[in-house]
């Protein structure tokens, strides 16, 4: 079955510097290559820089000036993170687009950070605060717009608040909704706090539907050794155009969180929300509760030991 081929049209981007985790492989790689074919200089913030070379010379293939560098992080290391902050701070250089796309998806057994801390929770969630946290001078010289990717997970499943780093028992799947949750709390969360102290920055979400990613793949470094069924599943339907995206269409609703939407929250459009046209998305119900927000908000600056109102002021 022939797939119609997706389409938006991004704004020019000429001027305006763009940090993307995850842009080295899948979605991300979309992603990054995008917005460098609308004029954007891209940062590719990776922890393999023999993956993050061969994404460069992919783009470069398609775009041969496309103004993309690497910069290290690992996402589960605080230090990693603060590292890659003060680097991009000593640079002194606003960023205009900060698009929070990479994660780790359900580890057979449970893994930790480099913090101690659940690896899912400590990746897709704290890790990320504490980049926008260690970047937000640069954010809010930018006048940024921060889309943060969560997933359809997130429209189910709960925090573990009695529990957050799932010690006592452990559920990969539960996890992986819970960092979702988490994270899509935070960037609300973002929104209304940069409103009420006149931060300038715009914060909203993002979700890609289902697609074929390394999410799901054989996964060495999170003691996977080969591909789930799951990701079987998808390959095959996406291949055929049935429901599901692809890696690149996947990626255009953050693309479009990021460049143009003016909503909260922004997913494909077709059945079930799995593929298709982006378009903005009712929030999922895990995700309304300001006080929830709040609460993930202290505890996520407790546990990521950053402090957003020190770093206002640097």
């Amino acid at each position: 079955m022939p797939r119609t081929q997706l389409e938006i049209t991004l704004p020019g981007l000429s001027g305006k510097r763009a940090v993307v985790t995850g842009g080295s492989d899948g979605i991300g790689l979309g992603i990054v290559t995008r917005l460098a074919a609308a004029g954007a200089e891209v940062i590719i913030p990776v922890r393999n820089p023999a993956k993050g070379e061969a994404a460069i010379a992919t783009i470069r293939q398609r775009h041969p000036r496309a103004d993309v560098s690497l910069r290290d992080l690992d996402l589960s290391s605080l230090a990693s993170v603060s590292a890659l902050g003060a680097a991009l701070r000593a640079e002194g250089r606003p960023i205009h687009l900060l698009i929070n796309n990479a994660g780790v998806m359900t580890p057979p057994s449970r893994q930790s950070t480099a913090d101690g801390f659940e690896l899912q929770f400590g990746t897709n969630h704290l890790g990320h605060v504490a980049l926008v946290a260690h970047l937000l001078p640069l954010l809010r010289a930018g006048g940024a717009r921060v889309t943060s990717q969560i997933s359809v997970a997130a429209n189910s499943g709960a925090t573990n608040w009695a529990d957050l780093n799932w010690e006592r028992s452990y559920d990969g799947m539960r996890a992986y909704r819970q960092s979702k949750i988490a994270f899509g709390l935070f960037g609300l969360e973002l929104d209304r706090r940069s409103r009420r102290h006149g931060w300038g920055i715009t914060s909203n979400l993002a979700h890609p539907g289902v697609a074929p990613t390394s999410l799901l793949a054989a996964r060495p470094e999170v003691g996977r050794a080969r591909e789930t069924m799951a990701r079987r599943l998808i390959g095959a339907l996406s291949a055929r155009g049935i429901l599901l995206g692809t890696a690149e269409s996947a990626g255009l609703p953050a693309l479009h969180a990021a460049t143009a939407g003016d909503g909260a929250f922004y997913g494909p459009s077709g059945p079930g929300h799995l593929g298709g046209p982006p378009a903005e998305q009712k929030l999922y119900s895990p995700l309304r509760s300001e006080a929830d927000a709040e609460r993930i908000w202290r505890v996520s600056e407790e546990m990521a030991q950053v402090s957003f109102a020190a770093a206002s002021h640097r």
